[in-house]
C-alpha cells in the first residue's frame, strides 16, 4: 500500500476541514448541488471528449494510486539480480535449462521476453517485441494521465459556471434574502468545488500516474536489456556490469533533468 498517498489525503482533507471548520463556514461549503454540477460535469465533459476504452482504463488507475506496482529502486536491485542468476545458468547450463525458473517470475513481460530466447528467436525479433511492449506501455500511461490532466482543466470552469448561475439566481431574487443566501453559497462553493477537484484529486493522480509510469517503463527497459545479454551469452558478470550502468545512466539523467 502507498501510505504517502493515505497520508496526503488525510492530511489535505484535515488541513481544509480544519480551515473551514475555524471559519465557521463548513455548512456553507458542504453543497450537493456545487458537488454535483462540478464533479458531475467534469465527468459528463470527459466522456464526451475520451472513447470510453480509454475511460475504462482510468478505473484501475485508482488502485495504483494506493496499492502501487512493485517499482521501486530496490526492486530494480532485485531485477539484477535476478536477471545475473538466470545468465549464470544458462552459461553452467543452457538456455533451455531456464524454462523451469519462468514459473517463479512475477512480471508478464520479463516472463515473456525470457520464453522468446527460450524458444529461439532472432534476438532483433526479442529487442522488436519487447520495444513495442515499452512503447505500448507509456503510451497508455500518458493517455491516461492525459485523461486526468483533462479533468482538472475542467473542473475549475465547471466551478465557474456554478458561480455564474449563482450570481444569475441572485440577481433574479434581489427581493427575496432567502433566495439569495441560496444562490450566493453555490455561486461561492462551486469555485471552492472546483479548484479543489483540481488541485486535490485530478492533477496529483496524473503527476503520480505519470511517476508509476516513468518507474515502469524503466523496469521492463532494464529487463530488456538483461534479456537481451542472455541471450548473447554474456557472462554473469558483464550482464551485472551492463545492468548497473544502465541504471546509473538514468539516474544521472533524471537528476541533471531536475
Amino acid at each position: 500500500m502507498d501510505f504517502m498517498t493515505i497520508i496526503g489525503l488525510l492530511l489535505g482533507g484535515a488541513t481544509v476541514y480544519l480551515v473551514m471548520l475555524q471559519g465557521n463556514i463548513l455548512d456553507m461549503v458542504l453543497n450537493p448541488v456545487a458537488a454535483l454540477l462540478v464533479f458531475g460535469g467534469t465527468f459528463s465533459a470527459t466522456l464526451i471528449a475520451y472513447p470510453w476504452d480509454l475511460i475504462k482504463q482510468t478505473v484501475p488507475s485508482f488502485r495504483l494510486m494506493f496499492f502501487p506496482k512493485r517499482n521501486t529502486y530496490e526492486y530494480l536491485e532485485e531485477v539484477v539480480e535476478s536477471m545475473t542468476s538466470l545468465a549464470e545458468k544458462a552459461r553452467r547450463q543452457s538456455i533451455e535449462s531456464l524454462q523451469g525458473d519462468l514459473g517463479k517470475i512475477e512480471s508478464k513481460f520479463f516472463s515473456h521476453g525470457m520464453q522468446m530466447v527460450i524458444d529461439g528467436l532472432d534476438p532483433a525479433i526479442v529487442r522488436d517485441n519487447m520495444e513495442k511492449e515499452i512503447l505500448y506501455t507509456r503510451q497508455s500511461f500518458q493517455k491516461v494521465c492525459g485523461v486526468f490532466r483533462t479533468m482538472a482543466t475542467l473542473s475549475p470552469i465547471f466551478g465557474l459556471l456554478g458561480t455564474l448561475i449563482g450570481i444569475v439566481g441572485v440577481l433574479r431574487n434581489l427581493a427575496d434574502p432567502a433566495s439569495m443566501g441560496s444562490n450566493m453559497a453555490i455561486a461561492i462553493t462551486t469555485t471552492f468545488y472546483g479548484i479543489f477537484a483540481a488541485n486535490f484529486l485530478f492533477l496529483p493522480i496524473s503527476i503520480k500516474l505519470n511517476e508509476h509510469s516513468e518507474r515502469d517503463v524503466l523496469i521492463k527497459e532494464l529487463i530488456a536489456e538483461g534479456i537481451i545479454a542472455i541471450h548473447s551469452g554474456d557472462l554473469p558478470l558483464i550482464v551485472r556490469k551492463k545492468l548497473n550502468a544502465f541504471l546509473s545512466s538514468h539516474i544521472r539523467e533524471k537528476s541533471e533533468s531536475k
